[in-house]
C-alpha cells in the first residue's frame, strides 16, 4: 500500500471527533484533513450493530452528513423534533377518525337543499344542453358541476379560442 493511503487510514482512527449519537445508537464523527492543499471537514456515521441500514439515520443527521447544516444536531434539538413528530402523528390519527368530507359539506351548506334535490341536478333526468361553442365537450361536465353546487356559487364566464 502507498504511504499516503496508510497515513489516511491511521488518521481516520486517530484524529476523529465524535459529535453525537442518535436514538438508534449510530455514532457520528468528523475530522479535518488536507485534500489537495485545502483543509476539508470529513463527516461519517458508524452504524450500531452488524447491519448497516442507512434508513436508520434521522433526517437531521443526514443533513449534517451532507453538509446542509454546519452544526451537528444537539440532543435537545433531537428531543424537540421527536416530540413534534409525535404530535403530528397524533394529529393525523385524529384527522383519520374525524367526519368525512360529506358531513363537512352538509354542515357548511346546511341552508341549501342536498345536491340531489337541487334544480338541474342530473338525478332528476333533466336534459343538459350541450354547446359546440367555447368549452366544447367539457360543457357537459361544467353543467354537471353547476348542478351539484349551491346557488350562491357561480362560475366566471369562460371563452376559449383556437
Amino acid at each position: 500500500m502507498s504511504k499516503r493511503l496508510v497515513s489516511r487510514l491511521l488518521g481516520m482512527f486517530q484524529s476523529r471527533t465524535q459529535v453525537g449519537v442518535d436514538k438508534a445508537g449510530n455514532r457520528y464523527f468528523t475530522r479535518v484533513e488536507e485534500v489537495d492543499g485545502a483543509m476539508k471537514e470529513k463527516r461519517w456515521v458508524e452504524f450500531k450493530g452488524a447491519d448497516q441500514d442507512s434508513t436508520t439515520v434521522p433526517v437531521e443527521w443526514i443533513c449534517w452528513l451532507n453538509g446542509q447544516r454546519k452544526k451537528a444536531p444537539t440532543p435537545e434539538e433531537l428531543a424537540e423534533l421527536e416530540a413534534r413528530r409525535e404530535r403530528v402523528k397524533q394529529n393525523v390519527e385524529r384527522k383519520a377518525e374525524s367526519p368525512n368530507l360529506q358531513s363537512f359539506v352538509k354542515q357548511q351548506f346546511s341552508g341549501t337543499p342536498p345536491p340531489d334535490q337541487q334544480k338541474g341536478h342530473l338525478n332528476q333526468q333533466e336534459p343538459v344542453p350541450l354547446s359546440n361553442q367555447g368549452l366544447g365537450s367539457h360543457q357537459h361536465e361544467l353543467q354537471q358541476m353547476k348542478g351539484t353546487l349551491p346557488e350562491h356559487f357561480s362560475f366566471p364566464p369562460v371563452s376559449v379560442t383556437f
